[in-house]
């Protein structure tokens, strides 16, 4: 078996609130509210936009501008339309508050989630390939977080409902998640714990996807993944991808920076081949020492079958893992 050097690289900053906001959108179908105010003199001068963002405190300002430019805020008994415009202190308006998705997402949703191991503290699912895990634009409904919150009404009670880690949409494999607060914050701990070395950040070129950057010149977080080939053929190998940190979209990056993009993964230069769908990826190993029991767990999840067949096609050996 030949091992391959060990990778490091950098993760983006993209987990922010305000990211998470864009493209938002509101919902005319939904109940909506209208809410007068009056132009504080501490608000004087301002931005309609900035003014609204303090006297309307839940809202984002980047969705009150989609407000403002939907014809949804009134001054002085006229549409204002225009984020730029000046307020003046006393001006009385109001603001219709339509539903963003964003805030219909967290919502129950039962559908079929395949528990490998459960007991009062946590639960590792096996997540197929196609399941989105966190709500986010484009994907307001129907993610792993809506199923757990149907599955165990604790996880209301919880950040995230309990997920301390992710895999991308298109990733299979197995996901740990937290049921109680105390486990969640030892399991977010423990993944803190595993960061070393270098370094992956958002692509400059390229606001969609990550690269291997430069940390003087880029922002990003070190990442370390170790590489082994545990078959081979001409067409493309079967590699076992350890990581020692969980950066977004980690060996994706590493395998492309070193020119083996993986099968399917046309984000970053790889080719649908096999009849594959989606990135050959899967998290077949999950091993964490018990954040409440401090008992040693390790649990396997077998090659999804489009996977499998895949390989077969190729005749390359997937049992080695």
């Amino acid at each position: 078996m030949k091992q391959l050097p060990s990778i490091i690289s950098t993760d983006p900053r993209d987990n922010s609130p305000e990211a998470a906001e864009l493209d938002e959108g509101a919902d005319p179908s939904e109940a909506s509210e209208w809410r007068d105010f009056v132009v504080d003199p501490a608000q004087h001068g301002l931005r309609l936009d900035r003014a609204l963002a303090a006297l309307v405190p839940e809202f984002s300002r980047s969705y009150l501008q989609q407000l403002i430019e939907a014809g949804a805020v009134e001054l002085q008994g006229r549409a204002a339309t225009k984020a730029s415009a000046a307020v003046r202190a006393g001006q009385a308006g109001r603001i219709e508050l339509r539903p963003t998705p964003q805030s219909q997402a967290f919502r129950p949703e039962p559908m079929e989630i395949v528990t490998v191991y459960e007991d009062e503290h946590l639960r590792v699912i096996d997540k197929p390939a196609g399941l989105v895990v966190h709500p986010a634009p484009g994907h307001w409904s129907g993610t792993l977080l809506n199923g757990l919150l149907a599955l165990d009404p604790k996880a209301l009670l919880l950040p995230r409902a309990g997920i301390v880690h992710r895999l991308d949409r298109d990733t299979s494999g197995l996901m740990m998640v937290a049921r109680t607060r105390a486990a969640m914050d030892a399991l977010v701990a423990l993944i803190a714990a595993r960061e070393v070395d270098a370094a992956i950040g958002r692509d400059p070129r390229n606001r969609l996807r990550m690269a291997v950057v430069d940390l003087q010149q880029h922002a990003g977080k070190t990442a370390r993944t170790l590489i082994e080939r545990l078959d081979s053929e001409e067409r493309g190998c079967v590699v076992r991808c350890t990581l020692e940190t969980g950066r977004t979209h980690q060996i994706r990056v590493h395998m492309a920076s070193i020119g083996h993009p993986l099968v399917g993964d046309t984000l970053y230069g790889g080719t649908p081949a096999a009849g594959l769908a989606r990135q050959a990826l899967h998290a077949f190993r999950l091993a964490f020492v018990h954040p409440v029991t401090q008992a040693p767990i390790a649990l396997h999840s077998p090659v999804p079958a489009d996977l499998a067949e895949a390989l077969r096609a190729w005749g390359l050996d997937y049992n080695r893992a």
